[in-house]
C-alpha cells in the first residue's frame, strides 16, 4: 500500500490526490492511466489518423478507460478496418494496376488517394461529433463491439 509523498497518510495505487491533505502524488503513479485525460472524442479522432491511426486504435481497445465505451470502441474498430483496408489496396490493388500502363495515374493510386479521402472524410464527422458508419466497415466495427 502506497503513502502520501506529503503527509505520509496511507493512498490507493490510482489516487492522483491525498486523500487527506490534497496533495497531488508522484508522477509515477499518476502515470498509471496515461488515457485518464483523453476524451473520448480525442480517442476516437486519433483511431482515423491516416497510417498511424491503427497505433491509437489498438491503445484505445486496450485501454480500461474505454471498455464500456461503445462509440469510442466502433470508431477504434473502424479505424483499424479502415487501416486494414488501406493496406488490402497498398499491397494488393495498386500492384496489380502496374499491369496497366497508365500515362498520368494507375489505378492503385486512385484507390490510395480515395482511402486517405475516406479517412480525411472520418477525421471531420468524429471532430464535429457526428457517429458516422462507413458501408461495410462500419457493419463490422459494430459487430465487433457487441461481441467485445
Amino acid at each position: 500500500m502506497p503513502y502520501c509523498s506529503s503527509c505520509g497518510s496511507q493512498a490507493s495505487d490510482g489516487d492522483l490526490y491525498c486523500r487527506s491533505c490534497g496533495a497531488r502524488q508522484s508522477a509515477a503513479r499518476a502515470a498509471g492511466d496515461a488515457l485518464s485525460s483523453l476524451s473520448p472524442r480525442t480517442a476516437s479522432l486519433l483511431s482515423y489518423i491516416p497510417f498511424v491511426g491503427w497505433i491509437a486504435a489498438i491503445v484505445v481497445l486496450a485501454s480500461e478507460r474505454f471498455r464500456a465505451d461503445r462509440t469510442v470502441r466502433f470508431h477504434a474498430f473502424q479505424g483499424l478496418y479502415l487501416f486494414v483496408a488501406w493496406l488490402i489496396v497498398h499491397w494488393v490493388i495498386a500492384p496489380l494496376s502496374f499491369l496497366h500502363r497508365a500515362r498520368y495515374f494507375r489505378v492503385g493510386d486512385l484507390f490510395e488517394l480515395a482511402m486517405i479521402g475516406v479517412w480525411i472524410f472520418m477525421l471531420i464527422k468524429v471532430s464535429k461529433g457526428q457517429n458516422f458508419s462507413l458501408p461495410i466497415l462500419g457493419e463490422l466495427a459494430e459487430k465487433s463491439v457487441s461481441e467485445s
